[in-house]
């Protein structure tokens, strides 16, 4: 049975992305004639863009504090670690408080979410890479706005989470404590609530678990024959609310091979680990996490690397 769906999978796929995801991308311009210096190499790879992507990427993910603004700090910022032979999706938060060194920066040490502010993505990716010397494949940035409408869209009938008291009062919720569905705008204050014991370190831990309940919605949405036809359209819509250096093809070769090989568990790391920073004050940043950073780069190591080290 499980050989018979996989192979069903396959077909499927490549009917959805052979005939629908080449009209898909040919609307905006259904009229438009070829041009005469398109190689006939383009035109064959314009014919299938989609390949099963087999290669491990890391992707930066950062949520921006912003509803339009032009300037914004980074609210979450995420490394997603996805091999695609494997099982499993690794999920890094990384504390926006950490203490680091940001290059070219005039007093060198800030916050991690201070180099997104003043340099943007760029800058944050180059701060992350210079400090845990770990390398990102791609960005994606994300608003607010943006936030709402990919959960409406991937999850129109909201997502449960445990609600309470405090997060009812903050949030202005005519609900009662306990397991409650959430959507759009609810679901955005839930996971930026810090009004507690926890206060950021909460922050993180409702990030993950939103991130986690949306991998599960993307596996029920496309389990069933109807919904891997649907696949390309609803990836090309998904991609329209956020910011990210990602080719829609690549994004439907990460996408298949996703469905290929079912993600069964998504494994998460906060940085900085336990026991490994100390809560420091400077005049130039606040209040902020000084972290071990030696400790933090080796077991951000580890965990990237312990899926290659059991093969």
């Amino acid at each position: 049975m499980i050989n018979l769906k996989k192979f069903l999978v396959v077909i499927l796929i490549a009917a959805a992305v052979l005939s629908g995801c080449t009209s898909f991308l040919q609307k905006e311009n259904p009229k438009e004639p070829a041009r005469e210096s398109e190689s006939a190499e383009n035109k064959q790879e314009n014919k299938n863009p989609f390949k099963i992507s087999n290669e491990t990427k890391n992707f930066l993910l950062i949520g921006v504090d912003s509803r339009g603004e032009e300037e914004s700090r980074s609210d979450a910022i995420l490394l997603a670690s996805y091999e695609p032979s494997g099982d499993s999706i690794k999920l890094v938060s990384l504390m926006r408080d950490s203490y680091v060194k940001i290059p070219d920066y005039t007093y060198t040490y800030s916050k991690l979410n201070h180099a997104y502010y003043i340099g943007g993505k760029e800058l944050l990716k180059e701060t992350i890479e210079d400090n845990f010397g770990v390398k990102v494949d791609h960005t994606a940035v994300i608003d607010f706005q943006g936030f709402i409408k990919l959960l409406d869209a991937v999850a129109p009938d909201g997502i449960e989470v445990n609600v309470t008291s405090a997060m009812i009062e903050d949030m202005g919720l005519d609900l009662e404590p306990g397991k409650q569905k959430l959507k759009g705008n609810d679901l955005l204050s839930y996971v930026r609530f810090r009004h507690d014991g926890q206060s950021d370190f909460g922050r993180v831990d409702r990030q993950q678990e939103i991130l986690i309940s949306l991998k599960n919605q993307v596996m029920d949405e496309f389990s069933s024959p109807a919904g891997i036809a649907r696949f390309p359209e609803v990836i090309s819509k998904a991609m329209k609310f956020v910011e990210t250096d990602l080719k829609l093809e690549e994004a439907l070769s990460l996408g298949a091979s996703f469905l290929m090989n079912p993600v069964t568990e998504i494994e998460t790391l906060r940085v900085p680990v336990s026991d490994s920073y100390e809560n420091k004050t400077y005049e130039h940043a606040g209040a902020v996490l000084q972290l071990n950073l030696e400790e933090n780069t080796e077991a951000l190591k580890q965990f990237l690397e312990s899926e290659r080290q059991k093969e």
